[in-house]
């Protein structure tokens, strides 16, 4: 399957964190990623992506304040959440003990001692499953960055072993959720872009 004539994808831009790498990492692809916190252009989109970095007190805050927190788990597009995005679409998280978008069945804990926290850097993925991962080797090597984790559940489709095993993605239905970062994260990290503008 080639690329999606003029797939449409709208990037959640609600203050939370850097989000420009995702739009260069999708130029670099052939799309056009608009940012946006408009309801209309995000309901429109073929594709959405949910990305957040920094705190997830203040980052729900920001999306209730924008009613996001009440749209987003209407979506019916495909909907990609990355790294803090994806710990907002589960049910808690320990970080400012944040009530989540409850899209994934799973809480977030923080890494306990004995690993140096925040995890900093590239690790490997493994078990994966969906069609989000086409074309991805097990063992395959992600960049993260990150203190809190998201527990497994039967919604994992990658884990990561990091002093604890954990689950680096998860996917219900049309959400999906990954802890690392495909926009930094080489070849890999670009194909799961691609596969995910062609779910």
């Amino acid at each position: 399957m080639g690329k999606l004539d003029g797939a449409s994808v709208v990037i959640i831009n609600y203050g939370a964190g850097n989000i420009k790498s995702i739009q260069f990492a999708f130029k670099r692809l052939g799309y056009d990623a608009v940012l946006s916190n408009n309801p209309e252009e995000i309901i429109a989109a073929d594709k959405v992506i949910f990305p957040g970095v920094g705190e997830a007190s203040s980052a729900m805050k920001m999306l209730k304040e924008s009613g996001l927190d009440v749209l987003i788990p209407t979506l019916k597009q495909p909907v990609l959440g990355i790294c803090l995005g994806m710990q907002l679409m589960c049910k808690f998280t320990e970080e400012g003990n944040t009530k989540g978008l409850n899209i994934f069945q799973t809480d977030v804990k923080r890494f306990t001692s004995g690993v140096k926290v925040p995890q900093m850097g590239w690790n490997v993925i493994n078990d994966l499953k969906s069609d989000l991962f086409k074309g991805i080797k097990e063992n395959e090597y992600m960049y993260l960055v990150h203190s809190y984790y998201a527990e497994h559940c039967k919604e994992t489709i990658a884990k990561t072993d990091y002093g604890l095993n954990y689950a680096s993605a998860l996917k219900h239905n049309n959400f999906y959720g990954v802890q690392f970062h495909p926009e930094k994260s080489s070849f890999a990290g670009a194909k799961i872009l691609q596969n995910f503008i062609e779910l």
